[in-house]
């Protein structure tokens, strides 16, 4: 998200990249809207990049719920991205074309009749300067792809979250929910590129004066590492996968550092770490790059909570979230063992639970009490070979604002 990152220099973005990289993400999806600003850090952004000497690729994903686009004269501010970035040596490409994606756009016209009139009108200015790749992430009937001559690929953006579920859903559709979105589009693409979505969690909580955005999706269940596991096996039908997301603080999926400029979103995020989600991204983007699992070679527990339960009330202006039902006031664990062991795991003194691991990746959770905190540890011949235990974390009883994000965090 560039909106979030009015402050940056050069060397803020080459930290990111740095970061990103070592835990094994190949590139940014730089979603930009329409602040003129937004063109500089972009230029940051892309210098830093070149400055690295990393092979790290960037790519424009144009924000159309932002972007005006009415008439002929609004793909201007496309053209100026594509102008100023088209030749740079970290674009990245398909088949020698410079890929461009968007968020939406399915309702933009370009002074044109329909969808697909629009953007091949735009395919067109843009490719006065360099071949384009359109890969958006229009929100549309798997079956309109076929009308849709103008684009060469499609990102699923929703297909990393169980966006269909309401609280009226069977409790058994509820619980490990289907994410199945993925066959529908494939069925349609024609052999298209095809970009698929993976994403940790769901909460965004603003009022009616402000975005009037407040709801969650079920993040539950490991959604995170089940969703990875998904891909792997279907990693044939997928050409790029694209984390959602680096910094998107407001909609509580960030996997990177807090920093920048939050986008009013302080009062859920701050003190809410989701840094040892990108050490655990890292696993499962080795394993789909390579297509194996990369053996285990550090105990080492991952484990992320909700701060009050479900149903409790605060003095929060804005309501609890649409939805909010839908979640089960437990920690989840992820744990990567070495070799056999035993899982401890408890959120009080008299609550403790033991579970015999193997070695590999393993998924668990456990009941959070009220005022109490999240634990576990994994030890071998009674010895602790990974404690994980917060110091600043508890399930608070009495909150001051509704917050359905997570504390992360990770074995020392």
């Amino acid at each position: 998200m560039v909106g979030n990152t009015y402050p940056y220099t050069v060397y803020d973005w080459l930290d990111d990249i740095n970061l990103a990289h070592k835990h094994a993400l190949d590139g940014f999806a730089l979603n930009v809207g329409r602040e003129e600003w937004q063109k500089d850090r972009v230029l940051d952004c892309y210098q830093a990049a070149e400055r690295s000497g990393l092979p790290f690729k960037l790519f424009i994903s144009f924000d159309m719920t932002s972007i005006p686009s009415e008439s002929t004269e609004d793909t201007g501010l496309l053209l100026d991205y594509v102008k100023a970035v088209a030749y740079h040596p970290n674009q990245f490409r398909s088949d020698g074309k410079v890929v461009v994606s968007t968020f939406a756009g399915e309702h933009s016209r370009f002074g044109c009749e329909t969808t697909n009139q629009a953007w091949t009108a735009v395919k067109m200015v843009l490719e006065k300067i360099t071949p384009i790749h359109l890969i958006p992430a229009f929100f549309v009937d798997p079956a309109a792809h076929y009308n849709l001559t103008c684009t060469d690929g499609y990102f699923n953006w929703n297909g990393g979250w169980p966006v269909h579920l309401t609280p009226e859903s069977p409790p058994e559709e509820i619980r490990c929910p289907k994410l199945d979105s993925d066959s529908h589009h494939l069925r349609n693409l024609a052999g298209k590129t095809y970009m698929a979505a993976v994403s940790p969690w769901f909460f965004t909580h603003y009022g009616e004066d402000s975005w009037n955005k407040n709801w969650i999706y079920r993040g539950d269940d490991w959604l995170f590492v089940r969703r990875w596991e998904q891909l792997m096996a279907m990693r044939d039908k997928v050409d790029i996968v694209q984390v959602i997301s680096w910094n998107d603080y407001g909609e509580s999926h960030y996997i990177g550092p807090i920093k920048g400029a939050q986008p009013n979103s302080q009062a859920w995020v701050d003190g809410y770490p989701h840094k040892a989600w990108l050490e655990l991204n890292s696993y499962f983007a080795r394993a789909f790059k390579t297509g194996r699992y990369p053996p285990v070679t550090r105990d080492k527990i991952y484990m992320w909570a909700r701060p009050h339960p479900k149903d409790a009330w605060a003095p929060d202006d804005v309501p609890r979230p649409r939805n909010w039902q839908l979640t089960d006031d437990v920690f989840w664990v992820v744990a990567m063992a070495t070799a056999p062991a035993v899982l401890m795991l408890s959120s009080g003194t008299e609550d403790s639970a033991a579970f015999h691991i193997q070695a590999g990746v393993s998924k668990f959770c456990h009941n959070l009490i009220p005022g109490g905190t999240m634990k576990a540890e994994m030890l071998r011949h009674n010895h602790v070979v990974a404690p994980c235990e917060p110091d600043n974390f508890r399930f608070q009883i009495n909150p001051r604002v509704y917050n359905f994000n997570v504390f992360v965090t990770e074995s020392t």
